[in-house]
Formats: C-alpha cells, sequence, structure tokens
C-alpha cells in the first residue's frame, strides 16, 4: 500500500503555496537591486572625469586633439595628444561661444545626437509599477489562500494508503490465527461481494477491534485491506476535533464521502473512544461537540449500505465507555477482542522481529517467550530492540541470550541506577528487605516462581524481587492471591524480624497489597462476611457516565468492606511473619550473598533456603510453609505492577 500523505492544520499554508511565496518575494528582491547596480553601480568606462571648466582650458591650450558631444545627454568624451581621455558634462543645448572655441582649436570634435532604444528608456517608468503589481498578486494569493485554508477545515484528516504497491497482509500478523480467521469474512465479502449477495446474507457493517495497547489492532485491520486490496481510510478520533464549533461533524462527512468515491474502501479509526464515548453525562451536555460527531457518525453508518463496499473498522481499549448506539447491529455489530498474544503467538511475534538480526546459538526464541507472559507485541517488540542495543554497546556482533535477559530486565525492572549512593545502613535494609520477598516467593506453594533479586536500584525501585510465571493464567485462585499478598508483605515483615522497626521502603507493597485485597472483597466474592456479591465500579472514572455515578453500597457495606479488607491484610501478615520466622537463618543467608553479589538468581535463593533447613534444593521447603485457609473459587486476577522499593511482577492479562 502506499501511504497518503497526512493532512496538515487547516490554518497552515502548505509549504508549496510558502515556497512559491518567498520565490515572489526574492524575485521582487532582486529586480529593485538590479534596477539599482544598472543605474549606479555599473562601471564607466569613459575615461578620466573633468570638471567643463577644465576641459574649456585644455581646448585652449591645444592639450585636446579630438572629442564628441552628445546632443541628448551633453556628455563630451574627448582625446589628448598624449592619449589620455577625459569625460565631462556640458550644459544643454552648448553656448554659441563654447561651440565657436572647441571649433577652432580641435578641428576633428563632432556633434552626436543617437537615438535612444524605446524600450530601454521606459523600463526606468515600468519598472516600479510592475513591482507595485506584483506585490499587489502577492497579497491576494495570500488571502486567497488562507481563505480556502479556513474554508478547508472541515475536510477529512485522514491518510489514504492506496493499493499501487504490496501492503500489508495476513502474513505480517504474527500469531493470532484466531483473530485472523474471524475477520476473513470481510476480506470475502470485500473480494466478492456476489457471493454474499446471491444467499442474501448482510457482511457486518463495522467490526470494532478491542484490546490492550500494542497488540496490534491497527497492524491488523490495515491488514485486512491489504489482503483485500482495497483503499485504506486511517484517522484516529482525536483528529475529528478542533477548535471550532462543527469541524468534528463536517469531517465525519467529509471522510464517508471520500470512501464512497473510491468505491470499495476500508474506514479505520484508530481510538474511537475519545469520540465515541457514552453520551448525555459529559459536562457540554446535548450541545457537547462530541456527541455531536458521534451523531454525525451514527448517522453516516446508517446512511451507507452492505452492497456499497465500504467496512468501518474501528479499534479501542476501553470498549465499556462506548455508547451503546455505537455497538449496537448495524453499526458496529461485530467485536473481535485483539488479547495480549499467547506463548506460540509471542513466539511467532518474536520470529518476526528477529528477522534480519543477527543471533548467536544460544538464543533459544522458545525459551524468550516462556519468559514473557503478559508482554504485548509492541513490548515484544522493544525487547528484541533492546537486546540489540545491548549486543552494540558491549562491542558484539551477534544478539546472544544473555542480551536478552539484560533486555528483559531492562524493561521490567527499569534501568540500572549503579551511580546512586547508598549507605551501608540502607544496603543492609534493601537486602533484608529483597530477601524477605524472596524467601516466601521461594517457599509458598502457589507463588510464581522466583526469577531474580537484586539491591541494584532500578528504576524507580531501590532493589527488585522478580517472580515470572511458568505459563500463561487466565483464572486466579484464591490461595494464589494470598500467597501473593503474603510474598508482598515479606519485605516490610522481614524488616521487622531484623532491625526491630519498619521503614518506608514497603510503601508500594502496602498500597499494591490494599487493592488487592480490597478487589477480593468488592469485586470477586472472597470474602465471608459480604458473600458472593459485588460493589462497586470497576472500571477506571473518565468525563463519562462513571463521573455522575454515585456509590451503590450504603455507609453500612463500606464499614464491612473495610473490615473484611483489613482482616484479609492482617491475617496474611501474621502467615508472612510465620513464615519468615520459620526460615529466619535462609533469610540471613540470602540477605548476605545480595550484599555480597547485589545479585542472584531464583535458583541460588532456593539452593541457600535448602542449605538452611540442611537439606537440598529439591528438599520439602514449601511443605512446611503455612496455610493459607483460602476460600476457594476464584476467577479474576489480581492488579499486578512493579514495586517502588520491592517486588516486580510479570504484568498479567484480565481474564
Amino acid at each position: 500500500m502506499q501511504d497518503g500523505k497526512g493532512s496538515r492544520s487547516p490554518l497552515r499554508p502548505s509549504p508549496e503555496s510558502q515556497r512559491r511565496s518567498r520565490l515572489v518575494v526574492w524575485l521582487m528582491i532582486g529586480a529593485v537591486v538590479a534596477v539599482f547596480m544598472a543605474t549606479t553601480m555599473l562601471p564607466d568606462d569613459s575615461g578620466d572625469g573633468i570638471s567643463y571648466p577644465d576641459f574649456l582650458d585644455r581646448v585652449t591650450d591645444g592639450s585636446i586633439v579630438q572629442g564628441t558631444y552628445n546632443n541628448n545627454s551633453g556628455s563630451i568624451k574627448a582625446t589628448a595628444v598624449d592619449g589620455t581621455e577625459y569625460s565631462s558634462n556640458g550644459p544643454l543645448p552648448l553656448p554659441d561661444a563654447d561651440t565657436a572655441l572647441i571649433n577652432e582649436h580641435v578641428p576633428e570634435f563632432r556633434y552626436e545626437t543617437p537615438q535612444t532604444n524605446f524600450f530601454l528608456s521606459i523600463i526606468p517608468l515600468l519598472l516600479p509599477i510592475g513591482l507595485l503589481i506584483l506585490f499587489f498578486w502577492w497579497m491576494q494569493r495570500r488571502a486567497q489562500g488562507q481563505m480556502g485554508s479556513i474554508m478547508s477545515i472541515g475536510r477529512s484528516r485522514a491518510k489514504t494508503y492506496t493499493t499501487e504497491r504490496p501492503g500489508t497482509t495476513f502474513d505480517d500478523v504474527a500469531g493470532y490465527e484466531g483473530v485472523k480467521q474471524e475477520i476473513t469474512e470481510i476480506v470475502d465479502f470485500l473480494k466478492t461481494p456476489e457471493r454474499f449477495a446471491e444467499i442474501g446474507a448482510r457482511v457486518p457493517k463495522g467490526v470494532l477491534l478491542v484490546g490492550p495497547p500494542g497488540t496490534g489492532k491497527t497492524l491488523i485491520a490495515k491488514a485486512v485491506a491489504g489482503e483485500a486490496g482495497v483503499p485504506f481510510l486511517s484517522v484516529t478520533g482525536s483528529d475529528f476535533m478542533e477548535m471550532f464549533v462543527g469541524v468534528g461533524a463536517s469531517r465525519v462527512r467529509d471522510l464517508f464521502q471520500s470512501a464512497r468515491k473510491m468505491g470499495k474502501a476500508i474506514i479505520f479509526i484508530d481510538e474511537v473512544d475519545s469520540i465515541g464515548r457514552k453520551r448525555g453525562a459529559g459536562l457540554g451536555g446535548g450541545h457537547d461537540e462530541r456527541e455531536q460527531t458521534l451523531n454525525q457518525m451514527l448517522s453516516e453508518m446508517d446512511g451507507f449500505e452492505g452492497s456499497e463496499g465500504i467496512v468501518m473498522m474501528a479499534a479501542t481499549n476501553r470498549p465499556d465507555i462506548l455508547d451503546p448506539a455505537l455497538l449496537r447491529p448495524g453499526r458496529f455489530d461485530r467485536q473481535v477482542v485483539v488479547p495480549l498474544p499467547e506463548l506460540s503467538d509471542r513466539f511467532a511475534i518474536l520470529e518476526v522481529h528477529i528477522k534480519g538480526k543477527r543471533t548467536a546459538e544460544d538464543l533459544d526464541l522458545n525459551v524468550v517467550a516462556r519468559g514473557t507472559p503478559g508482554m504485548s507485541g509492541a513490548d515484544l517488540a522493544n525487547l528484541i530492540n533492546e537486546a540489540a542495543l545491548y549486543a552494540v554497546r558491549e562491542g558484539y556482533e551477534e544478539i546472544a541470550a544473555r542480551h536478552v535477559e539484560l533486555a528483559r530486565d531492562r524493561v521490567i525492572m527499569g534501568q540500572k541506577r549503579e551511580s546512586l549512593a547508598l549507605t551501608d545502613d540502607e544496603k543492609e535494609a534493601i537486602a533484608y528487605h529483597e530477601a524477605g520477598h524472596a524467601v516466601c516467593a521461594a517457599v509458598l506453594p502457589t507463588a510464581d516462581p522466583l526469577h531474580k533479586v537484586t539491591i541494584i536500584p532500578s528504576g524507580m525501585a531501590l532493589g527488585v524481587t522478580m517472580q515470572l510465571p511458568e505459563e500463561d493464567r487466565h483464572i486466579y485462585r484464591a490461595d494464589y492471591i494470598l500467597d501473593r499478598l503474603v510474598v508482598m508483605f515479606g519485605g516490610r515483615i522481614a524488616e521487622e524480624l531484623v532491625f526491630g522497626i519498619s521503614s518506608t521502603g514497603a510503601a508500594d507493597d502496602l498500597m499494591r497489597a490494599t487493592a488487592l485485597a480490597r478487589s477480593m472483597v468488592r469485586e470477586w466474592g472472597m470474602s465471608r462476611e459480604i458473600g458472593p456479591m459485588a460493589w462497586g465500579s470497576q472500571n477506571q472514572v473518565f468525563l463519562g457516565e462513571d463521573l455522575v455515578q454515585t456509590r451503590d453500597y450504603s455507609d453500612e457495606t463500606a464499614r464491612v468492606i473495610d473490615e473484611e479488607t483489613e482482616r484479609i491484610l492482617r491475617e496474611q501478615q501474621d502467615r508472612c511473619r510465620q513464615t519468615l520466622t520459620e526460615y529466619r537463618h535462609g533469610l540471613d543467608l540470602v540477605a548476605r550473598a545480595l550484599l555480597e553479589h547485589e545479585t542472584i538468581s531464583g535458583e541460588e535463593v532456593e539452593r541457600l533456603i535448602a542449605v538452611s533447613r540442611g537439606g537440598s534444593p529439591s528438599g520439602d521447603a514449601t511443605e512446611s510453609a503455612p496455610s493459607t485457609g483460602a476460600e476457594p473459587d476464584a476467577d479474576p486476577p489480581p492488579a499486578a505492577g512493579n514495586g517502588s522499593g520491592a517486588q516486580a511482577d510479570v504484568p498479567t492479562p484480565a481474564a
């Protein structure tokens, strides 16, 4: 596909018109300079200049032997006895006495009346007039250009991709076989619409791609257009909005009009939630410009028939805030979920991004794919690029497994801040803090496997404990969530056990643990007191319906929610204290290893714990971990993220 030129700001002149304007200005300046040079600065080759009385004196004493007088200009050119040439300007006309004197002493003196060129004579008169005309013409063009720009502000700003060159196809979309199969009908309709018309089938007018950021929704839309071989009009939702009222609706009309002129086409609106948000709850009310734009889009989508060969596609990561009228059958009547890639999808995506790069023999993409759960396609592309940068930085010509490992740590934990100066007391506190997380993660039965522990400051964290799931998770049991809470408390409890006092290093752990426990009570029905009920909005607040929503539970229920949240947190804090007390020797060994090496692997942590228990790393260290006492059945995933001072988990997709 060929990329059309992106739209410019309607009030800004195009680069071509700016270049023409500059050319006209420079031509005008050049003409003035040329006239000035022609009249004042051209060299005069008429000889040495002398005054007219001087000339008469030389004529009288016989120094001049020949000369000429111009009857039109009064200029005099004379030649002396020694061959020297003189020039002078005499009066017009020449007095009779002077004429007689010259004729008496210079017999070869001539009087000439040359004929002047008519065009050369009128140039000094026409040049100022021409410059004025040129100036007014230039001003008029600028005024017309600005008026045209203002009048064209309502035109669509969509980028148009044509079919002059082979473009993106499904072969360029790695993985997502289920998604590609679901939208193949759109391609078949655009290629052979008569097959659907014969049986009376109606192909969906609109397809909404729903998924987290970075999963390739825009790429999939381009691939549909590439497979079908039709023009592709791409625009973002924010491109419809402008400072002038009515511009959004006008651009929607122009967009659909352009698509109809092309015959078969695909219209793709990225981030459609910016204009497709629920109506009636915004601060602007019914006269909100966004609502007018949405109303026009709804009208246009009703206006074209399925037989026209125009398919509407859009992408969003917030389908919950879209207006129901936009999602009803006949508009966006098919929603295709583009989730975070599974293991096989991640492997295929890594193969695409590693193509064209030199790799070492020890780099196994299967291992990389297994170690990157929860990463989107954009994250994987960034991972490979970071690995290539590490290889170049270290002087290697190939990307090795070590470089991918460093890149993954960089993406998940952040850039290392080795230059940060920490006191010995701070290093010891951080070491025990991270050791507390690590020991809990290593001994609890359902905790994610421990990957790495470091006390080197990375990103905003002073230390990081990294856990990597062995496989993709889609549902989460209550015992797994409770074990995660214990791991979050590990840093704080370790500090209390060793130093007898807590610190601010556990601030982020407490915040994430509280949010996770509250979700267990309010949303997932994991509380004995609340029971199988969900309370409160589960979505973030936007300038939509959530802005005016009231709390859907009483003050008494809110008190019970707070009490249950506190109960869960205190119970898991006690479990954490009991676990670290039991494995206190292992805690000391891990902390000392961190102080010595700064970074240790999960296998090394397990070995040290086994040594502290007097057994082998594969012993029954986890068998004596305290029971969770968890209630059964839990589906939705807990929140995950990077701890500011302790723990880093791989982000997990919502189930």
